[in-house]
């Protein structure tokens, strides 16, 4: 199989998380190719020549690259910024001498370097424009979620042909669900399948193709359409199967994380961030996970809640993310972020202080994106204001930071709902609720609240009472603990 390798910038990188709707050349390539020609892209955003080789991304490229393969290469737009020493090289002599380091590279492999033409930088004129992260994740933000004890447990066979079975316990009015190796493409009579299904073309996508079918069943107790990540649970779960089922041992737990958000962005057409998959990967028990997702640079922050406990409140109104406006707000959220690239240097809106929002936000003329980018910013900052407050050890500090998430997913963002609200009323109005919130990508599904050891049965009484005389239906209730990520069990 012959392999074509991406070295490059953004103008070609691979963009799964922060860049939507930004395409890079590299990652529809394969769309154009024969099945017998694969693209490994290793392309990354900001990166010059010099930038490149010095942070030794050439490297794997040289291990892996073999005769008769193409290395692609793409830089230029960057090395040109005289103001950063990290990335700037002299056209004349420094950019000439790394580009022959790439083209050396190839040639000593019996490979085919191959120059692509690099982009015009943006350009300005007498300062005119003339071309050119709960939900901050996908905005380039900080995010701060942590694994729970609730879960999807699986189990799961190799077959001697190339189908798969999919059966959930769960949801057995499906009955065993059948798929191919041969057609993994995505079928709306699937249904929940389609989750699994996503991860395993995107193994193949990524270069690991699974050689036999297989069997596969599932349970969990993450109710259905919650908000709690169900989906994300059951594509990392899956990833941890395949890997070990199929041996597959280059594969990290953030590579399946990874993997599980490329599945359910471009399998099953939900645009999500990077937050409930690395929660899922890499959960730690009694510590929050604190991750910058533009480098996917992260740290454990012990969350001991001592005399408090966590409880989830199922509000039972189902969301699907996929069929909701969760795509638009992305959307809002780039066309943002486009207006105020005309006059700010930024890569996503998690680049922004408060205060620089604030002092550039009319550069969004649309009330409706600038509340959007407005959440995003503020939520970015809130996340590193409650990081600090666990870390000291301050809980109701950190209930309130809750409490003003709420506000601002309710009003700027506008993913909640009328039952969400209802619930979050009534939690706030308890003695011994020290904060409440939605939870998830919203829309339905659960708020989360931190409710002191002594007031959590007259919360769920309260509430419960209180909810079905007001929407006409039950709540659920669960009290949880913060766990361990996914792993095998035996």
């Amino acid at each position: 199989m012959t392999t074509i390798f991406w070295a490059g910038d953004s103008t070609v990188q691979y963009n799964d998380i922060l860049t939507f709707p930004q395409t890079g050349i590299g990652q529809v390539m394969n769309l154009f190719l024969k099945p017998e020609v694969r693209v490994e892209n290793h392309a990354k955003n900001g990166r010059s020549t010099k930038s490149f080789i010095d942070e030794s991304r050439l490297t794997p490229i040289y291990d892996k690259i073999t005769a008769g393969d193409f290395l692609f290469i793409q830089f230029g737009h960057n090395d040109e910024k005289k103001n950063d020493p990290q990335r700037y090289t002299d056209p004349h002599s420094d950019y000439m001498v790394n580009l022959e380091k790439f083209v050396n590279a190839a040639r000593n492999k019996g490979a085919w370097p191959v120059f692509i033409t690099p982009l015009e930088r943006r350009c300005f004129i007498d300062e005119e424009h003339l071309d050119i992260g709960e939900h901050t994740d996908y905005n380039g933000g900080h995010v701060f979620p942590c694994a729970l004890t609730l879960g999807t447990y699986g189990a799961a066979r190799k077959r001697e042909d190339r189908k798969i079975h999919f059966y959930s316990m769960n949801l057995d009015s499906f009955g065993v669900v059948e798929a191919s190796l041969d057609d993994l493409t995505n079928k709306k009579e699937y249904n929940w399948a389609n989750y699994p299904l996503g991860v395993v073309w995107a193994f193949a996508e990524k270069g690991h193709p699974i050689s036999s079918g297989f069997d596969m069943v599932i349970w969990g107790n993450i109710p259905n359409g919650s908000g709690l990540s169900s989906s994300a649970s059951l594509e990392v779960l899956t990833g941890v199967i395949l890997s070990d089922l199929f041996d597959i041992k280059d594969l990290s737990m953030t590579d399946l994380a990874l993997i599980g958000q490329y599945s359910e962005n471009n399998f099953n057409g939900c645009n999500c961030g990077i937050m409930d998959q690395f929660a899922v990967a890499m959960g730690k028990k009694d510590h929050a996970i604190f991750l910058d997702t533009a480098t996917l640079d992260y740290e454990y922050a012990p969350c001991v809640l001592d005399g408090a406990k966590i409880v989830i409140t199922n509000s039972k109104v189902k969301h699907s993310l996929v069929d909701s406006a969760y795509n638009d707000r992305r959307n809002e959220c780039a066309a943002a972020l486009k207006a105020l690239q005309t006059k700010l240097d930024i890569q996503s809106l998690g680049d922004l202080s408060i205060e620089e929002f604030e002092a550039n936000k009319e550069l969004i003329s649309d009330a409706i994106q600038r509340k959007r980018a407005k959440h995003a910013v503020y939520e970015n900052q809130r996340t590193i204001t409650a990081v600090q407050a666990l870390k000291d050890g301050k809980i109701e500090e950190f209930g309130k930071l809750m409490n003003q998430s709420h506000i601002s997913l309710r009003d700027d963002y506008a993913v909640s709902c009328d039952e969400i609200d209802i619930l979050v009323d009534l939690a706030w109005a308890i003695p011994g609720v020290l904060g409440s919130r939605i939870t998830g990508g919203g829309f339905g599904g659960c708020t989360v609240s931190i409710v002191k050891d002594e007031a959590v049965d007259t919360f769920i009484e309260t509430i419960g009472k209180a909810y079905a005389e007001k929407v006409g239906h039950e709540a659920e209730f669960y009290t949880v603990d913060i766990g361990d990520g996914a792993s095998r069990l035996a």
